[in-house]
């Protein structure tokens, strides 16, 4: 269907425009007062300011059947990771994995997402396709870009909640060929991609050896697929690579070929001044995810010097077991606000951020139609509602989304020019059925997990 959207109190980047035109998925025209043309919907945007959609470029779709579990409210990374996604996991099934996309992925269409990087890393020697698959099959069903970032471990190594639940992991070759099924069944190359494939092995201190992770990146860059995985969220992985490797944990990624502009990393808490200029110098990306570094006790990430030294920033709303909000808009609040704790008001601003959650996280992901609002981009575009009582009082109309933060409410959001939320609602979701389902799924996994 064919869009006209006008009277919009603001467009971002799009200073004094109000109508934005979008005719099979595109946008061909932003102004103001434009003149409506035949075989086209009309949308009144008033009191709305429209953002591009949200690019969220790390995630755990997984957890959101994990939200508050009590053995893991107080611990940090290592032994919240054995006591949560690593004791309940295994005992996933395809229709459990597909009703946790299905709440993760509205959870963030309602915040303003409209691509999503899960970091999916449901696999071990025994797994079967169809978790995967599900995961798949949620992103098409609700009409979100979904960029699936295919983790797994080929070995336990040190890591504690493999160890403590005695997962047995893929071989490299196994996992290579797996990816490879799975690249030629979903991934789409071109720039408008609502499917793309990343190579991402869980962590790469602790989940391969370094043969393994020099062959996962020699497969990627022959097929001109992204890098992706954990680094630096807790000093533990600093500590390993000097034990095992005698080098920093970033000097380790150079070794095994891991640093560079295709390649992004989760968190990277613990990175210092030579971490940095190592990662800045090689153009490497981070997905800063600060509520889930503040829930486990992480710390924050240095991103304002990562900036400086040349890495793009982009924000990442991480797993719901450890973020339970499920939020993007609370994760570019909390990122305009976090890092004047430690380095005063001027440290962020609103601009920069909405760069990072938009902008950046499309050239992260190699979404190149994406993450701006122009003429000839994909209508990716959030409508934010502005006749909402968080918004009362309020004199910055542009920003006012991520001044407020939660609660937010969207009076429509596209995704290829196509409506996915109205209203609030997620225009393709069942939520009393789901919300049935999952009910009768959590108990039986509760069951196979603690028995």
């Amino acid at each position: 269907m064919n869009y006209l959207i006008k009277n919009a109190d603001a467009i971002a980047n799009q200073p004094g425009a109000t109508d934005i035109r979008i005719q099979d998925g595109i946008i061909t025209e932003i102004g103001h007062e434009l003149a409506a043309n035949p075989n086209e919907q009309q949308l009144d945007a008033k009191q709305t300011v429209i953002y591009p959609g949200f690019i969220n470029t790390h995630h755990h779709l997984a957890q959101s059947a994990l939200k508050g579990i009590p053995a893991g409210l107080n611990q940090g990374l290592g032994e919240w990771l054995a006591s949560v996604p690593y004791t309940y996991w295994p005992h996933f099934t395809p229709e459990l994995m597909y009703d946790a996309a299905l709440i993760g992925l509205s959870e963030q269409l309602r915040s303003g997402v409209t691509t999503c990087a899960d970091h999916h890393y449901l696999y071990h020697a025994n797994t079967t396709p169809e978790l995967e698959d599900a995961v798949w099959q949620a992103a098409e069903d609700l009409g979100i870009r979904l960029v699936l970032c295919r983790g797994g471990a080929t070995v336990q190594g040190t890591h504690k909640g493999m160890l403590k639940n005695n997962i047995q992991p893929e071989s490299i070759d196994q996992a290579l060929t797996r990816i490879d099924n799975s690249r030629s069944l979903y991934h789409q190359n071109h720039c408008n991609a609502m499917r793309r494939i990343v190579v991402a092995p869980t962590t790469i201190v602790h989940s391969c050896t370094a043969d393994d992770l020099k062959a996962y990146a020699a497969y990627a860059r022959s097929h001109q697929l992204k890098l992706h995985s954990h680094l630096l969220e807790v000093d533990f992985d600093e500590i390993q690579a000097q034990k095992k490797y005698g080098m920093s944990a970033v000097e380790y990624a150079a070794s095994v070929d891991w640093l560079g502009e295709d390649v992004w990393f989760a968190h990277i808490v613990q990175a210092k001044e030579q971490d940095i200029k190592m990662l800045g110098d090689s153009k490497t990306g981070i997905a800063h995810c600060p509520t889930s570094n503040c829930r486990l006790g992480s710390g924050i990430a240095p991103v304002k010097a990562m900036q400086e030294a040349g890495m793009t920033v982009s924000i990442g709303v991480d797993g719901s077991a450890s973020s339970e909000s499920g939020s993007m808009i609370q994760e570019v609040n909390l990122s305009w606000l976090i890092h004047r704790t430690q380095q005063g008001a001027s440290a962020t601003t609103l601009e920069e951020c909405l760069i990072w959650s938009s902008e950046n996280g499309a050239k992260i992901l190699g979404l190149d139609s994406v993450g701006t609002i122009e003429v000839g981009k994909a209508a990716d575009l959030v409508l934010y509602d502005l006749n909402h009582y968080r918004y009362y009082g309020m004199h910055d109309n542009l920003h006012s989304p991520i001044l407020g933060g939660e609660p937010i409410s969207i009076k429509a959001s596209f995704v290829n020019g196509l409506k996915v939320v109205e209203n609030g609602q997620v225009v393709n979701l069942d939520e009393e059925a789901l919300h049935q389902r999952i009910l009768g799924n959590l108990n039986k996994l509760k069951h196979k997990a603690l028995s």
